[in-house]
């Protein structure tokens, strides 16, 4: 089982070079997105996936859809809700409860919204279907299990990329490109300036910005008094599993931690559709020893975020202190070697499943807590080619474009105009862990937690999409945006990057058709089009 969809494949191919209008790189929603919208406005494109599977993490246990005010979501992102709305609609969507059992609560609305026709809330399967429906109503050419040589396979001429090259030796020209991965690697290739992650408060003048020791949200803070030492109250005996002997910083001190990475699973109690946890071959049950002492201080929030799909399933996602997030040990990813990324992902996947199995079978649990995770069980009918378990890693934050316009909490918190618009953000500035570490009364502590939630939807500028103009006029970066770590907690969702991989082709297919730089489209012109399409720029409130 790879935990990265699709293994790497080396050595020169026979494949000649291939020209296109708009090469877009990554197989995410974003990028499914902008093909699809490159093929409407007629022009040739290709997706280059690393991915076997697209859809991102909309199609890989992201199901319960962080989604903030649904009334700002449009375009092909609401066309893509529709679709998931219509497979419901079918008596034979659902097999492991009947539809009405299924309630319609979700992220504090209804999860299926029957006057607008849209449902927010899904199976991944389901999710993935609807992606490939999308490429081939379009017959849109992907190329999966494709990757980028990121040493030395994009060609740069006068601030243009000329072509990329897969490490299959694979190459694709292009008019235009869109880089639409989670990591950014296709723009750090081309040489674009970028930034991993957080900012100090005095880079933006940001409130939240960098180290936030006393701001906590969402509970995912330990109880007080929790001891960090291997022999409680002995500091030489030396730290437990999973706690950072390094200081954690000074409150607003930028550095380059990331907030942490974990898989989306999708769980089930009905027996027929339960996979048991299964004891991982490097199982160590001394990695959660922490949880122990959560648990023996009367925690009992295990299955908080427990949140119901279709079909008896959920999308657990992480909650409390010790939970699903792997807090720590992912700061070499973002600009680590695929090698190095594949080596951090299984780690990612041993923690999670020996979390699992600990929870359901280590008798030192709580017998309350332990007979109810026992009763869990992965979905098996998802992720069937992949023993069941996500596709792909919960990628949260990875490389952000520094662009002709930088998002930051000003513009999230509507205390400044955002210029351009191409799209609108309207979830929490949303920050999971970044470390844990020992505080200065010798207790174990989580810090990077943070929620701040934005008065009314922005703007999101058509600037944070687009390089510097010196470094690359042909390249659009849907994801990966320009942005303060704290922005980016708001833009980060799924629904948002649909959006602006929509109106990054809009742009790439107007740069294409003046022959200009994508930095010097005429808004105004680009703003129709995208209006035209369904794309919601300004935000009404609800009379």
């Amino acid at each position: 089982m790879s935990p990265i969809a699709g293994s790497l494949t080396t050595g020169p191919g026979p494949e000649a070079k291939e020209t296109f209008d708009l090469v877009v790189y990554g197989g995410t929603s974003a990028g499914v997105a902008a093909a699809v919208q490159a093929s409407r406005m007629g022009r040739s494109v290709v997706l280059v996936a690393p991915e076997r599977h697209l859809g991102g993490l909309s199609a890989s246990g992201l199901g319960y859809t962080d989604t903030g005010d649904k009334s700002v979501i449009g375009g092909l992102a609401r066309e893509f809700y529709h679709r998931i709305w219509e497979h419901y609609e079918s008596p034979a969507a659902w097999k492991w409860q009947q539809r009405a059992e299924y309630g319609n609560q979700g992220q504090g609305t209804p999860a299926v919204d029957g006057e607008q026709r849209t449902m927010w809330i899904f199976e991944p399967h389901v999710a993935e279907k609807v992606f490939e429906g999308f490429v081939t109503e379009h017959s849109i050419d992907v190329r999966r299990n494709t990757w980028l040589d990121r040493e030395n396979g994009v060609v740069l001429q006068d601030g243009r990329i000329r072509s990329i090259t897969t490490v299959s030796g694979s190459t694709f020209v292009g008019t235009a490109f869109i880089d639409a991965t989670y990591e950014g690697d296709l723009m750090a290739a081309a040489g674009v300036s970028y930034k991993v992650g957080r900012e100090g408060t005095k880079a933006f003048g940001e409130e939240w910005a960098g180290v936030q020791k006393a701001a906590r949200h969402h509970g995912h803070h330990f109880p007080d008094g929790v001891d960090p030492y291997r022999v409680p109250g002995d500091p030489s005996s030396g730290l437990l599993p999973r706690i950072s002997p390094a200081p954690p910083g000074a409150d607003g001190q930028g550095d380059r931690r990331i907030q942490a990475y974990g898989f989306r699973l999708c769980l089930t109690k009905v027996p027929e559709n339960r996979v048991p946890f299964a004891k991982p071959a490097d199982y160590d049950p001394q990695q959660y020893e922490l949880l122990l002492r959560v648990l023996d201080t009367g925690w009992r929030e295990t299955f908080r975020k427990f949140d119901p799909i279709p079909n008896a399933k959920v999308d657990a996602n992480n909650h409390g202190p010790f939970s699903t997030d792997n807090i720590g040990m992912n700061y070499a990813y973002p600009e680590g070697s695929y090698a190095v990324r594949e080596q951090i992902v299984r780690e990612h996947v041993s923690y999670q499943q020996g979390l699992l199995y600990f929870l359901a079978n280590d008798p030192r649990v709580p017998r309350d807590v332990r007979a109810e995770f026992a009763q869990w069980g992965l979905a098996r009918d998802e992720f069937t080619d992949n023993g069941n378990w996500p596709h792909r890693i919960y990628v949260r934050e990875a490389r952000r474009l520094d662009g002709e316009f930088v998002m930051t909490e000003h513009e999230c918190l509507a205390k400044r105009e955002v210029p351009q618009p191409v799209g609108m953000g309207s979830y929490v500035m949303d920050s999971h862990n970044v470390q844990r570490y020992v505080t200065d009364k010798g207790y174990v502590q989580n810090e990077g937690d943070i929620g701040v939630k934005p008065l009314r939807p922005y703007g999101i500028a058509y600037g944070s999409l687009t390089p510097q103009r010196e470094e690359a006029k042909n390249l659009l970066v849907p994801v990966c945006v320009s942005s303060s770590h704290i922005a980016y907690g708001s833009i980060r969702m799924e629904p948002v990057f649909m959006i602006l991989g929509q109106s990054a082709a809009t742009a790439a297919a107007i740069a294409i058709q003046h022959g200009i730089p994508v930095q010097d489209i005429d808004y105004a012109e680009l703003r129709a089009r995208l209006t035209r399409d369904g794309q919601i720029l300004e935000f009404t409130p609800a009379a």
